[in-house]
Parts: C-alpha cells; structure tokens; sequence
C-alpha cells in the first residue's frame, strides 16, 4: 500500500491546502493529513476544531484521514510505517525552506518529500493572510471551505464583542 502524510498547522484549511491533498490523495492509497500540535503557540482554532474542519474539508476524498502529531514529523512517519510526505509550495521561498526540511527528513529516517506546486488560482492563499481578512470583516468565501467560512465569522464575531 502506497502511503503519504500531509502535513501542517491548517489553522485553518484554506482551499490551498485542500487543493493540494486532493491531488496528493489521487496519488497515494492513504494520505494521512496530519495536524501539528504546538504547545507553545496558541492557533486561531484548536488542534481538535482544525482536525473537525479537515475532516468536513476532505470528507469525499475515501482514502484520506486526519490525525494529528507533536514533535518530530519524522518520527510520526516511522511510527506509522509512512514513506512520503506531500508538501505544498506556492512560490520559491518557500521551496527554498522545504527543500531543506526535505533533506533533512531523508538524512534523519530516509523519508522522502514530494513537492506539489498549488494551482494558480490557489497559490496566493495562506492561513494567516485569511486570518487577518476575517479579522478585519473582509469575505474570505472564496478562499476557505465552507465550514471554515462559518467558523471564521463566528470567531470574528464573538472577538469583536469582546
């Protein structure tokens, strides 16, 4: 069985990312998207809410779970017999960065990285660029699945009442 992890904060999932594990999940029998836990950083949305939005962004993809890890990304992909990881690139600066995360991952347990480049009209999306549109009340339906859309305001909502 062919198998791959995607990982990330995904706080939130951004219709980038579910561009890139979809097309990751065309490739792989199971591709486990794997949500980072970082103690040490407070996310817009809990690992738990993040895993629940994945799981509603991904639900017709059949050979797609969710789960979630802390510590080395390596050690996860030992632990749970995964040869690859997918990781999404949007623009050279952030080939430079994986790249050497790649090779690090290989020298560390010869984990190899594939590197899927977004689509085009996807490229320019990130998490904390939709963050911050929410937050000051701009539309960011387009850019989010619609579960995420509806957290968003919510979020944003209860925020400004505070």
């Amino acid at each position: 069985m062919r198998r791959a992890v995607c990982p990330g904060s995904f706080d939130p999932v951004t219709n980038g990312h579910v561009d890139v594990i979809t097309r990751a999940a065309t490739l792989y029998d199971e591709l486990v998207v794997a949500v980072l836990v970082n103690p040490g950083k407070a996310g817009l949305f809990s690992v738990d809410e993040r895993m629940e939005l994945l799981r509603e962004a991904v639900a017709d993809l059949p050979n797609v779970r969710v789960d979630s890890f802390e510590g080395l990304l390596v050690d996860y992909c030992r632990g749970h017999d995964i040869p690859v990881i997918v990781k999404g690139l949007r623009a050279v600066s952030d080939f430079e960065y994986e790249l050497q995360m790649a090779q690090m991952n290989r020298e560390l347990a010869a984990v190899e990285t594939l590197f899927v480049p977004t689509a085009p009209q996807v490229g320019h999306l990130s998490s904390s660029l939709v963050k911050q549109v929410a937050k000051f009340g701009g539309d960011v339906s387009r850019l989010v699945p619609k579960a995420v859309d509806e957290r968003l305001r919510e979020r944003a909502l209860r925020e400004a009442g505070s």
